[in-house]
């Protein structure tokens, strides 16, 4: 059996190549099989969460032998000015170390369903903008994207990357002083671990060039709540779908496992590819337990078309 990668990158980033894809085992192949036939003659929406990022050298969240995490919240953020300078000191490092990640076989296998017109949409978990940089188009990014940041106040976005510039312009050495504490560790959320308060309290936050106003990364934060338009968009692709499939996402989230609850509700098949139990297992028509870029690289190769 290969080896996964190690949970080296973070959120949009990876400093490995990704991983090919093997060749599934043979019990994962009878199992497929089973897929196989409820997904054959239907187009079907596909929801993709961060265990698809895995081979890009991103880790997750809650599979097997991740580790604990107690990210910030939206709250926690809007609340105290501290909170907010001890994320983007953090960020603004871990964005000078890391390059970006590539997309994997899976990601590929995905560009390729929806090429074939296999799919009726795209939603996906993932901040990392993989699907989109593999050549999928219809593309609903649930919680946000990695590569903007957003004004709380005037609502305008800018490029991270022109962020970045505008950091290292207000804080000149302040990688360098990080890096010659050795204090560097990578998290898996656009972050860098960083225990030295007093380097923390010397770091000048960036404003909305604009307007002055509060810059936040543009994805949705543990207690914040998914766009309207963005749920409504979903909803809309797993109504004209036949089924439903769940690829690398526990569900433990609600907005993942609402999609999975409103097409068993309305009578869909729902398949769920994962490694680890999920919170729709028991909503599933078939679970598989297995690798999600071979997966749907077999689905890719397998299913015919309409």
């Amino acid at each position: 059996m290969r080896q996964r990668q190690p949970g080296v990158g973070m959120t949009g980033f990876a400093s490995l190549p990704p991983v090919a894809a093997a060749e599934p085992a043979r019990h994962e192949i009878d199992a497929l099989q089973d897929i196989h036939v409820i997904l054959s003659g239907v187009r079907f929406a596909l929801l993709t969460g961060a265990g698809l990022s895995t081979d890009s050298g991103i880790p997750d969240y809650r599979g097997p032998g991740s580790a604990p995490r107690a990210p910030m919240t939206y709250q926690e953020f809007i609340g105290e000015p501290g909170n907010r300078q001890r994320y983007w000191a953090r960020n603004h490092l871990g964005w000078s170390h890391l390059r970006r990640a590539d997309p994997n076989d899976g990601h590929a296998a995905v560009a390729r369903l929806e090429h074939r017109g296999l799919l009726t949409g795209l939603i996906t978990q993932n901040v990392d903008r993989l699907h989109e940089e593999a050549g999928s188009q219809n593309v609903v990014d649930l919680h946000g994207r990695f590569d903007q940041v957003v004004c709380l106040d005037c609502f305008r976005r800018y490029s991270r990357r022109m962020l970045a510039g505008v950091l290292e312009e207000l804080n000149p050495g302040f990688l360098e002083r990080a890096a010659a504490a050795g204090i560097i560790e990578m998290a898996p959320d656009a972050d860098a671990t960083i225990e030295d308060a007093e380097l923390i309290e010397s770091f000048v936050v960036a404003h909305c060039p604009a307007c002055a106003g509060t810059l936040k990364p543009d994805f949705v934060y543990f207690g914040e709540n998914v766009p309207k338009d963005r749920v409504e968009r979903s909803y809309a692709m797993v109504d004209a779908a036949g089924a439903l499939l769940v690829a690398g996402s526990s569900l433990t989230v609600m907005s993942g496992l609402r999609f999975v609850r409103h097409a068993a509700k309305h009578g869909k098949s729902v398949v769920i590819i994962n490694r680890g139990p999920t919170r729709g297992d028991d909503l599933a028509t078939v679970k598989l337990d297995a690798g999600v870029s071979e997966a749907l690289t077999w689905l890719a190769q397998e299913l015919p078309p309409l």
